[in-house]
């Protein structure tokens, strides 16, 4: 899957109005970033490298694995798969984008 294919297919999953008031970015390293805009009305979703209140780092495969329900989030998270960066409290409430 490519990151343009991951970001349209996040910008429908997140729709014109993201639940989470706050700029969620999933930085993929070499393979870009994924930018949720929810405090823009509509919310953007594009791969803009920018400032984030929270940072998810992990590998394109991984969150491939994740989005598809066939890898848990918090265990790759305490398995060291995924890394946290920021406000860790929305991280939490990604479950509902990603699911």
């Amino acid at each position: 899957m490519t990151l343009e294919e991951m970001t349209t297919e996040m910008r429908t999953r997140v729709g014109a109005h993201s639940p989470l008031a706050a700029i969620i970015k999933f930085d993929f390293g070499d393979d870009g970033v994924i930018r949720i805009d929810g405090k823009a009305s509509p919310t953007v979703v594009d791969n803009a490298d920018s400032e984030a209140d929270c940072t998810v780092k992990v590998t394109k495969a991984n969150f491939i694995e994740i989005a598809g329900g066939n890898m848990n989030a918090q265990m790759a998270f305490m398995t060291g798969k995924l890394r946290v960066e920021g406000d860790m409290s929305l991280a939490m409430q990604l479950g509902s984008l990603l699911s």
